[in-house]
């Protein structure tokens, strides 16, 4: 850790543990559903630290949070830190997590030093950017952006039956601000995260220098044959559902690992029906995730996937509905603002590498309508999801500082 940086490090980490026992797992996670009152409680603990900071607390009609430190002129529009603070179902105590505290250890710091900015300094806690209750994932900063209708949004019924819009009324999350980067501008913004994967800590590398996120393409597959009776159906007579859905599964692995070190492709869901021992399955749905950081590659993918799942299903007379269910194109950052983490990272001697985000971020959609970057930390043999997930103290005041100069510099350029 460089000597040089006024942030403080073992407060940051104290914040992280704090916010980590709210909604702690029996194997030391977190589990923060958006929108639940573990959600709230999480949420008002940062609210009341950002108070104790000075800050103004700000609340948009989709349910977004920002804290805000007034810079020497109002009429400028803001630079922006943020994340999220909603985690998986099994979720780790750094993802989302992190960005937002780091951002609040920012603000204490320019409070702690009377550091005064031109443009006024915010944190925003985005609203479900996990997608695990709520689908899809990253709501507010996408209705925020444009990318989704609040309305739209608005109404989205949760695993649990539960409408969106009714629990963010429940929970007094329907602020008066409104949800619309034209109305609430922002001059740039900034993303701190912990990488999610295993790169910078297999390199020896103390800081990630986030140049975009690859592309992302989601789906949904329901594959039809015919339930029958497992023992007096003749094997060349069946139309197993799952033996179509074994090789598509195959076929999705194969593009992934025949893609080339950035690709990747995914079978997170698969419900098989009915879900009996001696019953030909009838019905299987499957979800799907292609990823590549160039559009073109990833198109490609798209194709090929689309292409070979119908002829392995008509080859076995099985039907086959695909439907695309969400996107976003890889998404390169601002070149300005990466500039200033690099310099940063250089200035303070940290070890760091240019990096391409493999996960999605409220970041990716930010960066459609506002200069954007990210900074990434290493975490624990890059696990991520997980209730395993860990990172240490040093490499999260390590990111911190390299946000807080970036902040800085960007925040009094005018």
């Amino acid at each position: 850790m460089s000597a040089t940086s006024p942030i403080n490090g073992a407060r940051l980490w104290d914040s992280l543990m704090q916010m980590a026992a709210i909604g702690a797992t029996d194997k030391g996670g977190s589990r923060r559903l958006a929108a639940t009152d573990e959600d709230a409680a999480g949420r008002a603990l940062f609210r009341r630290w950002a108070e104790e900071a000075g800050c103004r607390v700000i609340t948009d009609g989709i349910g977004n949070l920002f804290v805000r430190r007034e810079g020497s002129n109002p009429d400028l529009p803001p630079v922006v830190m943020g994340s999220h603070l909603d985690t998986q179902p099994t979720g780790g105590r750094f993802d989302g997590v992190y960005g937002v505290l780091a951002g609040l250890e920012v603000l204490r710091t320019l409070a702690d030093g009377g550091i005064e900015t031109e443009r006024a300094v915010e944190v925003a806690v985005w609203l479900n950017e996990e997608g695990a209750r709520f689908s899809p994932p990253m709501m507010g900063s996408g209705v925020w952006a444009g990318v989704f209708g609040a309305e739209e949004i608005l109404d989205k019924i949760g695993q649990d039956g539960a409408r969106l819009g009714n629990e963010l009324d429940r929970l007094g999350w329907r602020g008066a601000a409104e949800a619309d980067h034209r109305r609430r501008p922002f001059a740039a913004y900034f993303e701190a995260h912990i990488e999610q994967g295993p790169i910078l800590e297999h390199e020896g590398m103390e800081v990630g220098v986030v140049t975009g996120a690859q592309g992302q393409r989601w789906y949904e597959v329901t594959i039809t044959g015919q339930e029958a009776h497992a023992g007096p159906t003749p094997m060349r007579l069946r139309k197993d559902a799952l033996v179509g859905a074994a090789r598509v599964v195959d076929l999705v692995n194969r593009i992934g690992m025949e893609g080339g070190e950035e690709a990747c492709a995914t079978v997170g869901i698969l419900d098989v029906h009915p879900h009996s021992r001696n019953v030909i399955p009838g019905r299987v749905f499957l979800t799907v995730d292609l990823r590549h950081p160039e559009n073109a590659t990833l198109e490609r993918f798209c194709r090929r996937f689309t292409d070979e799942a119908r002829a392995i299903c008509d080859g076995l007379g099985l039907a086959v509905e695909i439907s695309e269910f969400w996107h976003f194109p890889s998404t390169p950052f601002d070149a300005t603002l990466v500039g200033r983490v690099r310099a940063a990272a250089e200035n303070h001697g940290f070890r760091h590498r240019d990096i391409v985000s493999g996960a999605g971020h409220d970041a990716v959609y930010v960066a459609r309508v506002c200069p954007t970057a990210m900074v990434f930390i290493p975490c624990e043999d890059g696990i991520s999801h997980n209730e395993a997930e860990n990172i240490r103290p040093e490499d999260a005041a390590r990111g911190c500082a390299v946000l807080f100069d970036a902040v800085l510099a960007t925040a009094r350029a005018g």
